[in-house]
């Protein structure tokens, strides 16, 4: 009996001399990787807040932050194609509305129906016009457009609730890790970085050896103007939507859910929500095989519930509204394609949306 006491604390004794050696290990492995991990953070950090894009959207925040409340008629809301089709000084010149671009780069209804939360604590328009772009409805989830938002949202108590309804655990684990967190943004700034160096050299672009008209900046109320017109590889071999199909295409549940969350905070705070799906290229929408499903599934889920949708890429094959010009790339428009847009959008909301 004794010499099985004697094994038995023999065998606990080395049990713990090992997990002491393994403990201390790790504290090793820490000691010297924690630095390192930090110096990254902190420089994928700092070349996140230079992007070009994210200066844009904090612009845009600081801009709304800055607004008197409740001065607003109405906001716009959606992912990038939001504030490149939504103009508010040409919405206003049509509709004499007050309105401001509340886009962001991605944004996919999760983010939307949060942005609005923070939207409704100091203004409350009569109308919400949602950008919705079937790209981002089928996504279960997507980190960094979340972070963009959450890099100029100021209340964190509302970044917390985010966090804890939305994400999931891996995401969660990802997001408390900087360089994880902010690499996307640091090799997007430097490969920028190294491209103006190339094009300040020999005037080409990277990929395609080809020089982009036009410029791009941040113009006011939320809107980003740009006067860039498509390049010509992105009429063919580097045009995002060619072999698309949406014959099965169909929303993920988690942005469904938002989608109906975002219905429901609309109803609560008294404003009209307004679906619109921005135009992308002529040449793109061409390439896309059996986007009527796509249309169908949006407009079927919009009447479900009530909801005035304007269909861009449907109103363009039948009415021919825009050319491959009024685009700045293969999806998104230009400046001149806005003003087109705009004026469209403005009549057809006068005679749909105002009771």
């Amino acid at each position: 009996m004794r010499e099985n006491l004697y094994t038995s604390s023999s065998k606990k004794t080395k049990r713990q001399r090992n997990g002491i050696i393994c403990f201390l290990i790790i504290i090793c492995v820490l000691a010297i990787t924690a630095p390192v991990f930090f110096h990254f953070g902190k420089l994928y950090r700092e070349a996140a807040a230079k992007n070009t894009i994210n200066a844009f959207t904090k612009q845009r925040f600081d801009d709304f932050y800055a607004l008197d409340k409740d001065s607003l008629d109405m906001v716009f809301v959606g992912s990038s194609h939001c504030y490149c089709t939504f103009d508010p000084a040409v919405i206003e010149k049509y509709t004499s509305l007050s309105s401001f671009q509340m886009g962001t780069p991605l944004q996919h209804p999760d983010t939307t129906y949060f942005e609005l939360k923070e939207i409704f604590k100091t203004q409350h328009p009569k109308y919400v016009v949602m950008e919705v772009y079937w790209d981002v409805l089928d996504d279960d989830f997507e980190l960094k457009q979340a972070d963009s938002f959450f890099q100029v949202l100021n209340d964190d108590e509302l970044k917390k609730e985010y966090i804890k309804e939305v994400f999931p655990l891996s995401d969660k684990v990802k997001y408390s890790l900087s360089p994880i967190r902010f690499q996307q943004d640091y090799f997007a700034y430097a490969a920028n970085e190294m491209q103006k160096e190339l094009e300040s050299k020999y005037g080409v672009t990277k990929k395609t050896g080809q020089v982009q008209e036009g410029e791009e900046h941040y113009a006011e109320r939320g809107y980003v103007l740009s006067t860039q017109k498509m390049l010509e590889s992105e009429y063919n071999e580097t045009n995002q939507f060619r072999n698309f199909d949406g014959k099965d295409w169909e929303m993920a549940k988690p942005q469904k859910k938002y989608l109906e969350k975002i219905i429901s905070l609309c109803n609560d705070e008294g404003s009209k929500l307004i679906f619109v799906t921005a135009p992308i290229a002529n040449v793109s929408i061409d390439y896309i095989k059996n986007y009527e499903n796509i249309n169908k599934t949006v407009s079927d889920f919009a009447k479900k519930y009530n909801i005035p949708y304007l269909d861009f890429n449907i109103v363009n094959k039948q009415e021919k509204l825009f050319t491959n010009d009024n685009f700045r790339d293969d999806a998104h428009l230009n400046h001149s394609g806005v003003e087109i847009a705009d004026k469209y959008f403005s009549k057809w909301f006068e005679n749909n949306c105002i009771n």
